[in-house]
């Protein structure tokens, strides 16, 4: 062998290696976001067996769907931090083992406050993921690839949420049959250990990604920063050439030298004018991002289903549809995003989005005209303890029909049913019941279940309200909604409708915005920035997701839709306007195109 061909020879092998290297880690963030999916989409096909075996309020329920994403706003608070601190792989770890632990202490709890600890701590370590991940892959990754890289982050997210429903509907099959063959107090029981067995399944995937999590190198930006230049330089090279690596090596030492004015250094803060900008743009698309509903809208789909008119299996099929459509669309934005751009695939998927929460609100809202309000009928059942128990049935749906004088708009056996009450000041609502679902628990309306424990909880849930009056105050029905469930079309029209959302939001800011996230910060600020941003976007998240089952009691799906659409716009304005395009350009690039703006 020629010293040539030899010459050749190492170096295909060593391209080789980069090649698998590269793979492993773009396999270990898929990991990543396989948990962060997991993360969104479990309670989804678990919430209809948690909410009919757990005797939880909807406002309890909606909070255990939300704890989730307030987990996310407590850690992504530190993420920044513990990030430059630890390094990005310790916290990869970390994060890993937040999940793995969250799992049994969701699975093995009884009563709300276990239940909402394990899914705070699952949000937690959703939280570090949803920034360490993205992070991670921006400073390892090539200019020309890390728009496919985050994709992949985002494309196996999408994978997690529809692992999630599948898993939901096997559980749905097996109560289903359970429903056929057993009496009503054998199919709670079924209920209780279905959602228990869905959070079960999702511990491998944790496992999985901690021990990728240990295979892989530390940040060779993060190494440069802490002077470890030698190591900055071998981890480069483990994912690119030494030409490459050794440019890369330049713009790191650029970006780091510190400006000077007068003679003096100034300090790199969140208040230099040169990140303000990409700061506050960060910050307003992360928020837009989750006012699209889309965390809501994967949370509650099932439920959104069978209010439209599925049954509960038609309902977890729509939602497994659902999840296929973002994971399919995904794949399409995921081609597109290097190609085309990120602007162009912000504004193309914003602009789906409008139109699709519109359309779905306008549908429901024809129905939602139908309803009738039968207050007056539930105030005389209220007892004298001041509590309510109402069982929600055929029969019971045809004695308020026919004291109601209705003209058949609504049937019966396809009824639905909600209550508004309050005490005092504080307003509750129960869950919409359907009158042919024969294993549905009765509505339940007492006070220790609806007013706050303390004062501090009273203050949170209604700052002016008047803790002591609450005590004594009388049940009030506020509203008593009794409505139709339509038929099987409306519904599947309904689903359609949101699948259209589904795939619009997937190919734009559904592959757009983790890229948005770690492109637009400049580096120095670039881990802390991130952390701020995703909080903000978490608590957007974390706030329509705690009022969306009482929001929809009192003013129905469609203004909940409508408000979402409203939302949008302001999204698609910003990208439209606001939004350069970062579409191959080096991280220090997009910096420099900041700095010389704030120049002018």
């Amino acid at each position: 062998m020629t010293a040539s061909t030899f010459s050749d020879s190492l170096a295909s092998s060593t391209d080789r290696s980069r090649q698998r290297y590269n793979l492993f880690l773009l396999l270990v963030a898929g990991l990543g976001g396989l948990l962060y999916g997991i993360d969104v989409g479990i309670i989804g096909g678990a919430l209809p067996y948690l909410e009919a075996t757990s005797k939880l309020s909807p406002a309890q329920l909606s909070i255990i769907v939300a704890a989730v994403l307030l987990g996310s706003v407590f850690s992504t608070l530190f993420a920044g931090l513990l990030a430059d601190w630890m390094g990005r792989k310790p916290l990869m770890v970390l994060s890993g083992m937040a999940f793995i632990v969250s799992i049994p202490v969701i699975a093995l709890s009884h009563g709300y406050a276990p239940l909402f600890f394990g899914r705070l701590l699952q949000g937690m370590s959703g939280g570090f993921i949803g920034i360490v991940v993205p992070l991670y892959l921006a400073e390892c990754l090539s200019a020309s690839t890390r728009g496919k890289g985050t994709g992949v982050f985002q494309w196996l997210l999408t994978f997690g949420i529809v692992a999630a429903a599948l898993v939901g509907i096997y559980f749905s099959y097996r109560v289903d049959a359970v429903a056929r063959t057993a009496d009503p107090a054998s199919l709670l029981a079924f209920k209780n250990v279905a959602w228990r067995s869905i959070f079960w399944v999702s511990l491998p995937p944790g496992v999985l990604f901690v021990i990728g999590s240990f295979m892989v190198t530390e940040s060779p930006r993060w190494l440069y920063r802490r002077q470890k230049i030698e190591q900055a330089r071998a981890a480069l090279l483990r994912s690119r050439s030494p030409e490459q690596a050794t440019i890369e090596l330049q713009e790191m030492e650029a970006a780091s030298k510190p400006v000077q004015t007068s003679g003096e250094k100034v300090r790199d803060t969140l208040l230099r004018r040169k990140y303000v900008v990409p700061f506050l743009l960060a910050c307003v698309i992360l928020a837009c991002n989750t006012a699209t509903g889309i965390n809501s809208i994967i949370g509650f789909n099932t439920g959104i289903l069978l209010q439209s008119g599925l049954s509960d299996l038609q309902s977890h099929w729509g939602y497994v549809l659902f999840t296929m459509v973002n994971f399919g669309f995904t794949a399409v934005g995921m081609s597109l995003v290097d190609r085309k751009g990120r602007k162009f695939l912000f504004i193309l998927g914003t602009s789906g989005i409008i139109l699709s929460m519109v359309a779905v609100g306008t549908i429901f809202l024809r129905t939602e005209k139908q309803s009738i309000d039968i207050r007056n009928q539930i105030q005389s059942l209220v007892g004298p303890g001041q509590d309510l128990t109402y069982h929600f049935d055929k029969a019971k749906a045809q004695q308020l029909l026919i004291s109601q004088g209705d003209q058949g708009t609504i049937q019966p056996d396809r009824a639905s049913f909600a209550i508004i009450y309050s005490y005092g000041d504080f307003t509750g609502t129960t869950s919409y019941v359907r009158s042919d679902d024969e294993a549905s628990a009765p509505l339940t309306i007492t006070r220790a279940s609806s007013i706050p424990a303390n004062r501090v909880e009273a203050f949170f849930q209604n700052p002016f309200a008047n803790f002591d009056a609450a005590q004594t105050a009388p049940l009030k029905i506020e509203k008593a909604v009794l409505g139709a469930v339509p038929d099987s079309s409306h519904g599947w029209l309904v689903a359609l409708c949101l699948y259209t959302f589904m795939a619009f939001y997937a190919v734009g800011p559904g592959v757009c915005v983790w890229l948005a996230l770690s492109e637009l910060m400049p580096t120095r600020i670039r881990s802390n920035g991130m952390s701020v941003a995703l909080v903000i976007n978490q608590l957007v998240s974390a706030t329509l997701a705690a009022i969306f089952l009482p929001f929809v009691s009192k003013h129905g799906y469609s203004s909940m839709f409508y408000m979402f659409a409203g939302f949008t716009v302001v999204y698609f304005l910003t990208a439209a306007f606001l939004l350069p395009e970062t579409k191959g350009k080096t991280l220090e690039e997009i910096e420099a195109f900041f700095d010389k703006g704030a120049a002018h």
